[in-house]
């Protein structure tokens, strides 16, 4: 008997869960799809890949330094190369800054401070910078130099520039 209620059970169970419980889910997915009328673009056309012969190998190198020659006709201006060089011609001009002046003796000396905390006393003459720049004048809030630059053309020209009393902490414009 109890095998008989086991499977009396048993089928009015899943009687019970094949009703109409999904009628609303099917029809769901059915009209999921209605109204919708996108159209996929198809992808483009790959185009195959052309190879370029690069050519320049006998072409300076852009990246390295080199040696200008001098356009003829040139000015005959040149730095002197075999003068032994100053200690503050190892440092770039934005490296420098100018501190303030000293007069002993009737001469007027212009104080330059190194980026790295090196104090020196310049005066007319001297050298500065790493373009051969020399010491024209010094007045009491700049120095003047001449520095000999090569061109576009490898000449040797001559260029004005100058360094600034640097403003400090304690010194503050007027």
């Amino acid at each position: 008997m109890r095998l008989v209620y086991l499977l009396a059970t048993a089928s009015l169970a899943l009687s019970a869960c094949s009703g109409s419980g999904m009628d609303d889910l099917k029809k769901f997915v059915a009209d999921a799809g209605d109204g919708l009328h996108g159209k996929i673009e198809p992808l483009p056309e790959i185009k195959p890949y052309e190879s370029f012969a690069y050519g320049a190998f006998d072409l300076p190198d852009p990246f390295k330094p080199r040696k200008l020659l001098p356009s003829k006709g040139g000015s005959g201006l040149q730095p002197d190369l075999n003068r032994s060089k100053e200690k503050l011609e190892e440092f770039p001009l934005e490296n420098l800054k100018m501190v303030g002046t000293l007069k002993q003796n009737n001469i007027t000396y212009g104080l330059v401070k190194t980026s790295d905390g090196s104090l020196y006393r310049v005066k007319i003459g001297n050298y500065m910078g790493q373009n051969f720049g020399i010491i024209t004048k010094i007045a009491e809030t700049e120095l003047v130099m001449t520095e000999i630059v090569q061109d576009s053309s490898g000449n040797w020209i001559e260029r004005n520039t100058s360094i600034n009393l640097a403003e400090g902490p304690d010194q503050k414009q007027k």
